[in-house]
């Protein structure tokens, strides 16, 4: 992360940890105040969800996009191009090694002119504690939507967009997921 992190200030880009992840209509449940001894009971649709793609910035910026479906090639070069219109300047992108992100699509991209602001670095296979981005899912799931269960997909999204922006005004916590991880990265 040293290399990565100079490469950031020798070439003045802007350092962004992504990563996606799920929100099912089953809640991540925290606790509960049913009496002891009586499980409280769920009943959900298994299988749907939203996928969520996030960024994050050391400065404690929290970009987002959500879908119905997982997140494939042309949807992260979508996403990267909703970074690229938000944050000015060259930016150095850390994420997982998701096939998504390896994809021929997102070599395309870069070959046809993304490249000239967009660096890609990857983290380690196996390593989610390496990426700080893992802080926004860890906070959205068990601190913003604790014992929330939705009804349908639309009441979900609306839960997680108002949790988002609940998120977006502690830029000192999404600067706390980095600080936790890489300490001298924050500014």
């Amino acid at each position: 992360m040293a290399r990565t992190r100079k490469k950031a200030v020798r070439e003045q880009r802007t350092l962004v940890f992504v990563d996606e992840s799920g929100f099912y209509l089953l809640p991540a449940a925290v606790r509960t105040y049913a009496p002891r001894g009586e499980t409280p009971v769920l009943r959900y649709p298994p299988w749907e969800h939203l996928s969520m793609i996030s960024a994050i910035t050391p400065e404690g910026e929290l970009y987002t996009t959500v879908q119905e479906r997982a997140f494939d090639g042309p949807a992260v070069v979508r996403f990267l191009k909703h970074l690229l219109h938000h944050i000015s300047g060259k930016l150095l992108v850390v994420w997982d090694r998701l096939p998504a992100h390896r994809s021929k699509v997102i070599k395309d991209f870069l070959r046809q002119g993304g490249s000239q602001r967009l660096y890609l670095a990857q983290l380690p296979s196996y390593a989610p504690e390496l990426n700080p981005d893992e802080g926004v899912w860890n906070y959205l799931k068990r601190v913003e939507l604790r014992n929330l269960c939705c009804h349908n997909l639309p009441e979900l999204r609306s839960e997680l967009r108002k949790a988002v922006v609940r998120l977006r005004r502690k830029p000192t916590v999404i600067q706390g997921f980095i600080h936790q991880v890489y300490p001298s990265v924050c500014v």
